[in-house]
């Protein structure tokens, strides 16, 4: 068993066997004494002979070792006996070893005695094993004679210390120790100890490693505490021997204390180790760690881990290229010993991390609590992917830690690069986590996030194996196929990228990709089914777009522009005909061709040859298909009188041009009823007036491109008429039909599209005349608008013609079907025309009828400002948000225009400036128009994931459509587009302000006195509103965090300070918010709306916390919003309340959140606003908080009750431990918190609505609950002091308890199973207080001044509910009588509570 132990465990067992057959072949020591025929047996009359014989052993002389004729365990029984039971018994173990040592004086001996025995032949079918022990080791297993024969070997063996390594290959010193290794038994511990220790001390520095290393192996448990803090002193003064003892200590059961200090010496020591001998020590500090100072050991290990260690696999790759480089061999050797090194130091830690889930989320938590970005090292990306990979229970925990450093800008691009070029020997072995890791980054909502997880793919790809490169394409082709629109694109992206990173490798991936792309076109193209014919068209385009891609820009070529060769130029054009042919039977599949080839032209991809050929063909077809010359005017059969509308020229000759509108929308309506054509209609092919604004944009990108912006080729078609008829009902709109109404609708919605693309084609031209006329578009957009309402309003079945193609909204939305028959070809020019000198645009003062309740965001105000027109407009109750899919979407671009000045008629009125200007002024409609369009745009793009997520089972596309346009551009390039519009929006809202002002001085503050314009008012309010909406929507956007957009957040709080005066260069980030925040708290004076307000605390709450001392600005917040809370609002004559409920909830929280005092604030609102408003008439208010009346009292209860209960449940409980001016603080604070809650429950009795008293059964019973727990452990060491303090909390909150207890009685008697759901735990919750105070008192010594009695039933009213006996007025006289004589007798006070238990014939229990 012995020897079976041995072979399992003894790691130099091979290497003796190894050095016992080198001696055999080696001649013998010159230092022998005598010589010795070889394979003698040795033949001596001394005891230790003849007993060994006895026993069965046979000693040899010269080479041949010693010989074993029994079995090793009978060996040592029988010498054992024989020495116990000599005659001589003590005396003959010294002779026995004295024998021993003149035997082996002869080092050949000696040698033969170290080494293994040999078995004899006949012997080897008994019990044992094929190795046998040398007889040294033998004699070691006997009790009696291993404390003579170790004293002998250490004796012996300074001897051989300081000797060479003998010819025979044997290192005697080693061959020593090893005799001492995996013993049985260890006879004395301790002195066997002492000696190792003392040998350790004098021996040469490499036998020090040997014998160190082999302690583990030689000693028993019960020397390790010992031998511990030997090592622990040795490593103080012997640092070679670092690496050895840290390998022991890690090999031994110590005291933790000790480990703690080795582990904090080591750590000192770890910035100058070798690379060699850094696993070692990781594997002790690691093995040494506890639960209780996991966090701290590896933020210390953490930081002092230089990254130099790690990095040297990489410079011995660039010092092995230049060793090669000169011819020398030596650099292969060291590179392979630097990798496995490095490979060995990560093997530690994954073991760590793995088998040790304290290390694991010690890492993990070290790792996510360094806050700065400089802190964070490539160490770190490494380990999260490396526990990831390891440790399955932490992948959620790693994955959140991940995704908040991402957003927090800790782990960027550079960061993640270094740390794969770095680690890369180690993370190519965990590849498969590393994709999965990808993937589910992957599936975020984050841009930051979803980037992130693209650059995993990418350096997995860039610095793994081929298999690894292989499944990264894998992976991403699978996202691929996921069918996510954010997953495809980034695989797509990412695919690209490695692409161009390296070809050679992604052409051996190319199974995964389609062979023939040309066959997959085109059958989809030829598809019956509409949804694949889309897919087609979309995959024509792009392919299109790379085969007549512009390459000048890679080209190396000086001379011009590369151009398409002629045989490409043949394929880009069969195929774009292709397509056309595939799509002209489809309005919507045409429409979607235009508006995809125009996005591939707006990308600047095409060569100039393909762009030529494309130019030229949409230039023609859109003059044959969409216009007239002005002279031909529309024949027909039309329902309508066909008219020349909204032209912005006088035209004094014939040669205009028209858009023929009407004719095709009739033409097409016309063929679906399938009526007779005439002849000329049927010789002409049908074109949709649904292509319209897609091909005309299609038309102008590409004149754009070909002419660098300069669109003078089109421009005409910026002022031409359109072919429409009178839009405006007047009052035959009654009269029409259904059919009429429809027509009509679709009319107005082609018409606006058709505006909205002309705006967004010629707003970036400079010439004063242009801004005009885009201005005056822009102008005829909103009273379209206003009309398309009306007509909306009576048309509820109503389904507009699409303007958005993608594949989404044809799933959201039915598509149009319509049987193309003909087409109306008509002759015409589009061209530059002269311009008449006389060309007018609206002018300024023309503010009357271009409202709409459009212009209001929400149906509620809508609804009021149709009750103050008090009839002047027509009711409607159609929101045009609700058809935001129907419009085409508006560039980026256009909202430059805004950079124009706002002049309103109030102003030109007063100061007679009416006919001063009349081109490019932004009117107040305009602008509120483009400022509706440009919050929509933002909250799309800037508003966070969380904030606007899709319902479920609701459609994820529903939400971007509109936006195909927007997300081609980055939340980055949106957010530096509002930045440059911050300038002229500040302008506007300083005029809006002025406007609001002077408004204000001449009605003397009246808000609705006579000089106050409904109409007018209710745009500029829209207008601030929408303005302020903007600015929050940007500040508040989260890509403010990451680093690179620190500039841009920079850029935009400068635009705001500036405004106030002309700032310093290179300010402060801390300086400029505070400018910020005090330019927009100025505006707070001309807020026109409850709505406004709340934007702008917002808004100023949103400054506030990018600033890092935001406790100074604190204080405004609240005191703004009191200042809004405390102002009268307007409102309509029949509206209870002009305060939108949420709107007024979260204004009043953010003043209680913010304010110095809260139980201050709650005591001046109910202590004071609301008996002023009990006091008042039914439909007034509070005279202090003019919001607070009737109808929202429920809302300032809600919010009131709810911040007390937060505000006391964060206040610590006391302890005995804390200061007595401590304990008087909060005593006296839970006497305010106690005060408050008696006075708002008191509430109940006059607004016993049944929200109010659901509010006051559930805040009530979490404050008692927060009373328990944080409030009673500070009286229980406060009652002794605080005496009248604590009796009159008490009896102050018996008041209450007992109201709650009369409340729960309400709720049963009206069975009203809202508030009756809530009285059980009410219930408990008073009588665990009622068991509380009592355990309070007999803590205090005060037991006998408790008292329990029956609390009757009661009504809010106080009334006794029927089925209780009389018996309150008892209660209440023993509740005096206990108090008074717990006061006479000297007794400590208590309260008589009134929260006492209930008769058990109570019906209360009933409902439990």
């Amino acid at each position: 068993m012995a020897s079976k132990r041995r072979l399992s465990k003894s790691e130099d067992k091979e290497s003796l066997i190894e050095d016992a057959s080198k001696a055999r072949k080696q001649p013998l020591s010159k230092k022998t004494k005598k010589s010795h025929v070889h394979n003698e047996v040795e033949e001596n009359d001394s005891v230790f002979v003849k007993l060994l014989k006895t026993s069965g052993v046979i000693l040899k002389t010269g080479e041949s070792q010693n010989q074993l004729t029994v079995d090793q365990v009978v060996f040592q029984k029988k010498l054992f006996q024989t020495l116990r039971k000599h005659p001589s018994y003590p005396k003959i173990i010294e002779e026995f070893v004295s024998g021993l040592e003149s035997y082996i004086e002869d080092q050949d001996s000696f040698r033969n005695c170290l080494l293994s025995c040999e078995r004899l032949q006949d012997e080897e079918a008994s019990i044992g094993t094929s190795y046998s022990k040398s007889l040294i080791k033998l004699l070691l297993g006997i009790d009696i004679l291993q404390p003579a024969i170790i004293k002998t070997l250490f004796e012996k063996l300074p001897e051989f210390l300081f000797e060479n390594v003998n010819s025979d290959g044997l290192n005697m010193p080693r061959l020593i120790i090893s005799q001492l290794k995996w013993l049985d038994r260890i006879v004395d511990g301790k002195d066997l100890t002492t000696k190792l220790m003392q040998l350790i001390s004098i021996a040469p520095l490499y036998l020090q490693h040997d014998f160190v290393t082999s302690l583990p192996e030689i000693l028993g448990d019960s020397q390790h505490a010992d031998v511990g803090k030997e090592l622990s002193d040795l490593l103080m003064e012997n640092t070679p021997l670092t690496v050895p003892i840290l390998d022991v200590l890690s090999s031994l059961r110590l005291d933790p204390k000790l480990l703690s200090q080795v582990r904090q010496l080591v750590m000192g020591k770890l910035l100058s180790v070798k690379l060699d001998d850094l696993p070692v020590i990781i594997k002790f500090i690691l093995h040494s760690v506890t639960a209780a100072d996991a966090l701290e050991v590896i933020s210390e290990l953490r930081e002092k881990l230089d990254l130099q260690h790690c990095i040297l696999p990489s410079r011995l790759q660039a010092s092995q290229s230049k060793l090669k480089n000169k011819g020398q061999s030596s650099s292969g050797n060291q590179e392979n010993s630097g990798q496995d090194c490095v490979i060995l130091f990560f093997d530690v830690i994954k073991s760590a991390v793995r088998y040790e889930k304290i290390i694991s989320e010690a890492w993990i938590k070290a790792i996510e609590s360094t806050a700065s970005v400089s802190e964070h090292k490539t160490f770190d990306v490494a380990m999260l992917l490396i526990i990831y990979s390891t440790n399955t229970q932490t992948k959620k925990y790693i994955e959140r830690v991940l995704r908040n450093k991402i957003r927090s800008g800790c782990f960027q691009e550079q960061l993640l690069q270094s740390a794969f070029y770095i680690h890369y020997l180690v993370l190519k072995d965990i590849c498969p986590s590393i994709l999965s890791l990808a993937q589910s980054l992957l599936h975020s909502l984050d841009q930051s996030i979803i980037l992130f997880g693209s650059l995993l793919y990418k350096y997995a790809f860039k610095f793994f194996d081929t298999y690894c490169q292989q499944e990264v394409v894998g992976a991403l082709v699978t996202h691929i196929c996921s069918g996510n629109e954010a997953e495809v694109d980034t695989a797509l992206d990412v695919l690209l990228e490695l692409v161009v990173l390296n070809l050679s490798a992604m052409k051996l991936n190319v199974v995964f990709v389609k062979d023939d792309m040309h066959l997959v076109i085109r059958k989809q193209l030829s598809s019956t089914i509409f949804k694949y014919k889309l897919i087609g068209i979309i995959g024509a385009v792009t392919m299109a777009g790379i085969m007549a891609a512009d390459r000048s820009r890679s080209s190396n070529l000086t001379q011009g522009r590369t151009d398409l060769s002629t045989e490409q130029y043949t394929q880009v054009t069969s195929l774009l005909q292709l397509v056309h042919s595939c799509s002209e039977q489809s309005p919507q599949a045409s429409a979607l061709y235009y508006d995809e080839f125009a996005n591939l032209i707006q990308g600047g991809k095409l060569a100039p040859k393909a762009l030529e050929w494309v130019g030229q063909t949409i230039f023609n077809d859109f003059q044959d298909a969409f216009v007239v010359d002005f002279c031909v005017f529309a024949e027909g059969d039309y329902p309508f009188p066909v008219k020349a509308l909204y032209g912005l020229e006088e035209y004094s000759s014939r040669d205009g041009i028209v858009i023929n509108l009407l004719p095709l929308l009739f033409s097409q309506d016309f063929a679906k009823d399938g009526g007779r054509m005439t002849s000329k209609e049927s010789d002409q092919k049908l074109v949709s007036p649904l292509c319209l604004a897609p091909y005309f944009r299609l038309l102008r990108l590409c004149v754009e491109k070909q002419h660098n912006g300069n669109l003078e080729e089109i421009d005409g078609l910026l002022d031409c008429p359109i072919f429409l008829t009178d839009l405006d009902p007047g009052e035959r709109l009654e009269s029409m039909s259904v059919k009429e109404h429809s027509f009509m609708c679709s009319l107005i919605f082609l018409t606006l599209n058709w505006f909205r693309e002309v705006v967004n084609a010629f707003c970036q031209q400079t010439s004063p005349e242009m801004k005009g006329k885009v201005l005056t578009r822009l102008k005829h957009v909103v009273e379209l608008q206003r009309i398309l309402e009306k007509y909306l309003a009576v048309t509820p079945d109503y389904v507009p013609p699409l303007a958005n193609f993608d594949l989404e909204t044809l799933d959201v939305t039915p598509p149009t079907t319509a049987a193309i028959s003909a087409k109306i070809r008509k002759q015409g020019k589009i061209g530059r025309k002269q311009k008449a000198d006389g060309s007018k645009t609206s002018s300024p003062d023309t503010l009357s009828k271009e409202d709409s309740s459009e212009c209001d965001p929400t149906p509620s105000n809508r609804s009021k400002l149709e009750k103050e027109f008090k009839g002047k407009e027509e009711k409607t109750s159609v929101s045009l948000q609700n058809y935001h899919a129907f419009f085409r979407e508006l560039d980026i671009e256009v909202f430059s225009v805004m950079r124009c000045g706002l002049v309103t008629k109030f102003i030109l009125d007063t100061e007679m400036h009416t006919e001063a200007t009349e081109i490019v002024q932004l009117q107040p409609p305009e602008l509120l128009f483009l400022l509706e369009d440009l919050s929509q745009k933002l909250e799309n793009m800037l508003t966070p994931s969380v904030a606007r997520r899709i319902p479920f089972l609701k459609s994820k596309g529903n939400r971007n459509i509109g936006f195909s346009h927007l997300h081609q551009r980055s939340a980055q390039e949106i957010a530096h587009s509002i930045v440059q519009l911050l300038a002229p929006m500040c302008n506007h809202l300083e005029n809006i302000h002025n406007y609001f002002q002077c408004l204000a001085a001449e009605d003397h503050g009246v808000v609705d006195g006579p000089r106050m314009k409904v109409q007018e008012y209710h745009i500029m309010s829209s207008c601030y509103q929408r303005l302020l909406q903007i600015f929050h929507g940007l500040f508040a956007w989260s890509g403010f965090l990451q680093p690179e957009n620190h500039n841009l957040l920079y850029s935009a709080l400068e635009v705001l300070t500036n405004r106030l005066k002309q700032g310093e260069p290179d300010q402060s980030l801390e300086e400029l918010l505070s400018q910020s925040f005090n330019y927009l708290q100025n505006f707070s004076h001309s807020i026109p709306s409850f709505q406004c307000a709340l934007y702008l605390i917002r808004l100023l709450m949103v400054i506030l916390e990018k600033s890092t001392a935001p406790t100074q600005n604190k204080e405004k917040i609240a005191s703004l919003a009191k200042q809004f809370l405390c102002r009268v609002w307007p409102s309509g004559e029949k509206e209870k309340s002009s305060i939108p409920t949420e709107q007024l909830q979260t204004l009043l929280s953010i003043y209680l959140e913010h304010t110095n005092s809260v139980l201050k604030a709650i005591e001046e609102i109910a202590g004071v606003g609301v008996p002023e408003l009990i006091n008042s008439p039914k439909d007034a208010s509070s005279s202090t908080f003019p919001t607070l009346t009737r109808h929202t009292f429920v809302i300032f209860f809600r919010v009131m009750m709810a911040e007390l209960e937060k505000t006391v449940k964060g206040l610590q409980a006391g302890t005995a431990a804390d200061s007595q001016q401590i304990h008087e603080e909060k005593l006296l604070y839970w006497n305010m918190a106690v005060r408050d809650f008696s006075i708002l429950i008191s509430l109940i009795k006059v607004f016993d609505s049944r929200p109010v008293l659901h509010v006051c059964l559930k805040y009530g019973r979490l404050f008692v609950e927060a009373f328990l727990k944080q409030c009673m452990p500070l009286l229980d060491f406060s009652f002794r002091k605080h005496r009248e303090d604590v009796l009159s909390l008490l009896e102050t909150f018996q008041l209450d308890t007992r109201l709650l207890h009369h409340l729960c009685g309400h709720s049963k008697i009206h069975q009203d199973t809202k508030l009756t759901k809530h009285v059980p735990l009410l219930k408990k919750t008073l009588e665990l207080l009622v068991c509380r105070v009592k355990a309070m008192l007999i803590f205090n010594n005060c037991r006998e001044a408790f008292w329990l009695g029956n609390l009757k039933n009661r009504d809010l009213q106080g009334e006794e509910i029927k089925s209780q006996n009389s018996e309150e007025s008892e209660d209440d006289t023993a509740s005096q009588v206990s108090k008074s004589k717990a006061t006479e007798d000297g007794e400590e006070d208590e309260v008589s509570d009134g929260e006492k238990k209930q008769d058990s014939d109570e019906s209360d229990d009933d409902s439990n």
